[in-house]
């Protein structure tokens, strides 16, 4: 997970909404029976640029839950967004997990499956066209979301590099 995210930020955790995304149950076979335990992988974000995500891992529901929040407020991260959309398309990749990201025309909505829908809403993108592609198991497909959304670059920082305008940006 750390190799994912650069930098982590300061946030004031009381403005974080959390979002499970995933609840799996897992079983042990011993002497006795079976042992369940359960892992649920969690995102939190502020819905205005900040996300986060996290696994949580117990022998109850609620206990794994809590886990996978505190594990996400430790690995928020700041995601670049341009009108209340992603700024450029950008493919973000994890293990088996593909996704496409690319910017949509305000209120065209968020257009993603169940896993990237909540790390998208959490991070605050309003329109956005998005595809999943290879391994649909949520914790990849988090991942690579979370890989694409890093991997996205602020148009402003952009054109201060190049030195041009933010038009020459967009425009070419």
């Amino acid at each position: 997970m750390s190799q994912l995210i650069s930098k982590p930020i300061k946030v004031n955790e009381g403005e974080l909404k959390e979002k499970v995304v995933a609840i799996n149950r897992v079983a042990k076979v011993v002497k006795g029976g079976r042992r369940f335990s359960f892992s649920a992988i969690v995102v939190v974000g502020d819905g205005k640029g900040i996300v986060g995500f996290g696994l949580g891992k117990a022998n109850e529901v609620t206990d794994a839950i809590a886990k996978g929040i505190e594990d996400a407020k430790k690995n928020v991260f700041q995601v670049a967004l341009l009108k209340n959309s992603v700024p450029h398309e950008q493919i973000g990749k994890f293990s088996g997990g593909f996704v496409l990201l690319k910017p949509a025309a305000p209120g065209t909505g968020v257009i993603a499956g169940g896993a990237m829908r909540a790390v998208l809403e959490s991070a605050g993108v309003h329109d956005v066209l998005a595809k999943s592609k290879g391994s649909s198991n949520p914790h990849n497909v988090v991942k690579a979301t979370v890989d694409a959304l890093v991997k996205m670059r602020n148009p402003h920082t952009v054109a201060f590099q190049r030195s041009v305008s933010l038009a020459k940006v967009f425009n070419g």
